[in-house]
């Protein structure tokens, strides 16, 4: 509180020094303040080292499948426990660790109570990529002795996919299944190739580029029917869709803070403990989170996490019912005004949040180049730097020209009607004027079939 207050006085006696003025942060439609002066401690009282704002435009922010901004409720919940109370969670013998302590189980009750499960189910980790690795290396490793058989399926998130591969070179066998055209598995395959030692099922829930809903209740009955463990990545639907680990049978799950409007740099898994499912740990160490995950649990970030997923719990309907009508907006408003756009996945089975679309005869890279006033994607931030076209789009049988030219929007709880439009609005005009750019597009017009054309190198 005095460290606040001598911010007060220091700011105000700035200010009032004459010819400044303090530069008010506006949200506009495209306005983004940003203070890019070097901050030092405390600051000068004097006018030369108070220096006025930049004010720069930064682009709207539609991406929010790679990460979702804090929510400022979060924000306050975290602020104590990064200034007053510091304390080292494990540390048994004085006030500080307690007060951590009890933060940290409250966190933990919070993030429980979002999935249906028992407090002691949680275990603090860095994020989903750690709890993807854990779920998946852990429990092979556990039981390697009777059972050596992995399932996945094709679109999973890269983390999933490099800790089969990982497996495989360990001696495991994997099956990678196929999906169908809409994104979704089918059942019966599912159920076809469990065998005798298949020791885990992993299957996500939303699928982070194409927002494709698995249908997960379904998959675990089948799982639990047959005696397999099933793990599911949950990144991307824990906060925006009801899940219930006993309901739909789950026996792992991860958890990502920031794709829930938390911080970065934390994450949870669940591991179901009646019946018990047993893991070996990745790291050693302290032996904390139940031995499962040793290092000190960042009292902070776990505190934002049970706050992001008690104010994700309290406004889900909300969320969806909005989300959804601005995704309706977003997808209308392209579609009658622009020919030959695709929308990637099943859409009724679909998360309203992630919408993938792909332009034909223009190319993703362009397009997004083009619209600098929106931050968006053409797929997951993981592979993005990559420029083959998306997997999970070549999984579900997209040509490879469609598939270099999808974008994908991401809509969340801070996106605003203006925003939705604006990109429409751009989205529509430089579509329009790469296609007339585009010798394929005058031969589309002409009535040129392109498939039938034989290409020849020069």
């Amino acid at each position: 509180m005095l460290l606040r207050a001598a911010w007060r006085r220091a700011a105000s006696s700035a200010m009032a020094a004459p010819g400044l003025r303090p530069a008010v942060p506006t949200r506009g439609l495209r306005l983004r303040v940003v203070d890019l002066t070097p901050q030092t401690a405390v600051p000068s009282n004097t006018a030369a080292a108070v220096q006025e704002a930049e004010s720069v435009l930064r682009p709207l922010y539609m991406d929010v499948q790679a990460t979702t901004p804090l929510d400022p409720r979060v924000l306050d919940a975290m602020l104590p426990y990064l200034i007053n109370y510091y304390g080292n969670p494990h540390s048994r013998t004085h006030a500080y660790g307690w007060e951590s302590e009890a933060a940290m189980e409250h966190a933990r009750e919070q993030v429980a109570s979002l999935i249906g499960a028992d407090p002691r189910e949680i275990i603090f980790t860095s994020g989903a990529t750690e709890s993807n690795n854990i779920a998946i290396k852990g429990v092979a490793r556990f039981y390697k002795s009777r059972k050596k058989h992995v399932i996945t399926t094709q679109t999973e998130h890269k983390c999933v996919l490099d800790s089969c591969r990982s497996l495989e070179a360990e001696g495991f066998q994997v099956t990678y299944l196929p999906v169908q055209k809409t994104g979704i598995i089918d059942l019966k395959e599912l159920e076809a190739v469990i065998r005798p030692d298949t020791c885990l099922v992993s299957v996500m829930t939303v699928n982070n580029e194409i927002g494709v809903k698995q249908p997960i209740a379904e998959i675990g009955q089948i799982c639990s029917s047959r005696k397999v463990y099933f793990h599911t990545d949950a990144a991307q639907a824990v906060g925006k869709i009801p899940l219930d680990v006993n309901n739909m049978k789950i026996d792992l799950m991860s958890i990502s803070g920031h794709k829930i409007y938390g911080p970065k740099g934390v994450g949870a898994i669940y591991i179901r403990r009646r019946p018990r499912v047993r893991v070996e740990a990745l790291q050693s160490g302290g032996g904390q989170e139940r031995g499962m995950r040793s290092g000190t649990v960042p009292t902070p970030l776990v505190v934002g996490l049970g706050a992001a997923c008690e104010v994700a719990q309290q406004e889900m309907e909300y969320d969806h019912k909005r989300i959804s009508k601005l995704s309706e907006r977003l997808i209308q408003n392209i579609m009658k005004s622009l020919p030959d756009v695709v929308m990637n996945g099943d859409p009724e089975q679909h998360y309203p949040g992630c919408i993938n679309l792909s332009f034909a005869y223009v190319e993703g890279e362009s397009l997004l180049m083009a619209l600098k006033d929106v931050a968006l994607s053409s797929g997951s931030a993981c592979t993005s730097a990559s420029l083959e076209p998306s997997y999970v789009l070549r999984a579900i049988g997209t040509d490879e020209d469609l598939a270099h030219s999808s974008i994908r929007f991401g809509i969340g709880r801070f996106t605003t009607e203006e925003e939705v439009d604006y990109t429409v609005e751009k989205c529509i005009q430089h579509v329009k004027r790469l296609r007339e750019m585009s010798p394929l597009w005058e031969m589309v017009q002409d009535g040129i079939d392109l498939k039938s054309i034989k290409w020849t190198q020069h």
